[in-house]
């Protein structure tokens, strides 16, 4: 049964493959990505099929790397009337890439995106959140690469990312016309508990994921941001023996409830792409 008939969410997949994480930066040198067998375009196929059978769709950011590589998975993204968005090129954080080496992989990305599609790419997410305070310019050089929003800024404190005094809700961070759309937050005893997704979402109980999206629909009367990777539907992915322990956890801890989870969480509310959920403030969806 649906939570909420009247506010829908924004349901958002990050499309990378297993070996491209932040959590494996340090174990696997982005020199040897094209050596490494890829699982991306299977996993995102489970996805496509659940959010079919629910009649659901989403917001798909993702690297220009995949997309130059399975440009037929591209294809099948829009074609099924989701919305292809950027994650940038390379998963290279933003906060290690200077503003024009960020221009660059932003319009290759783009790029790769739209010869694949054939439509135009308007939004974007920055890869681990990485955008914030110390590298606010990086919004005025998506203005300027022909982006319409972002949805990069995670409003938590956490050891990898995140900015706990950003707003909560949908910003203009730069001179331009850009809308930031931050990731899901729930403020309780005045701190901000995450509520979007991604490794908190396989680490506690679904109960209190649909706790904190209920109150943001009910209490705070605005849609809730969910995202994920097509590498969480893949219990079978290859061990990383050289990752840190606390990285390997955080990347595969129960992996195996992912498809359950989805399924639940799309009967419990209602979801819709992220550039038809914001379009009060970021203007009219591409078709």
């Amino acid at each position: 049964m649906i939570a909420s008939a009247v506010i829908s969410n924004a349901l958002t997949i990050d499309v990378e493959d297993y070996f491209q994480v932040q959590a494996y930066a340090r174990a696997i040198d982005r020199a040897d990505w094209d050596t490494i067998p890829r699982r991306v375009e299977a996993n995102t196929d489970l996805i496509l099929a659940a959010l079919a059978r629910h009649e659901t769709h989403a917001t798909f950011f993702t690297l220009g790397w995949v997309a130059e590589r399975h440009p037929a998975l591209i294809r099948r993204i829009v074609a099924a009337g989701h919305e292809l968005a950027s994650h940038g090129y390379g998963h290279q954080l933003v906060s290690d890439l200077t503003p024009q080496q960020f221009r660059d992989d932003l319009t290759r990305a783009k790029a790769a995106l739209e010869a694949a599609a054939g439509i135009a790419v308007a939004g974007y997410r920055a890869p681990t959140f990485s955008i914030g305070p110390r590298n606010a310019w990086a919004w005025d050089v998506l203005a300027e690469t022909g982006h319409r929003y972002s949805s990069s800024v995670f409003p938590v404190r956490h050891d990898l990312y995140g900015a706990p005094s950003a707003p909560r809700v949908p910003y203009r961070p730069g001179a331009g016309a850009l809308i930031e759309i931050p990731m899901t937050t729930v403020k309780l005893f005045g701190r901000n508990l995450p509520c979007s997704g991604g490794g908190y979402f396989r680490l506690f109980p679904y109960a209190a994921y649909r706790m904190g999206v209920r109150y943001v629909n009910r209490r705070e009367m605005r849609p809730a941001v969910f995202y994920s990777h097509p590498w969480e539907f893949d219990p079978g992915q290859p061990q990383v023996p050289a990752a840190k322990w606390s990285s390997r956890f955080r990347h595969r801890v129960n992996l195996v409830r992912m498809p359950a989870r989805l399924d639940r969480l799309l009967a419990d509310f209602a979801w819709d792409r992220m550039d038809r959920v914001f379009a009060d403030v970021i203007g009219p969806h591409n078709p």
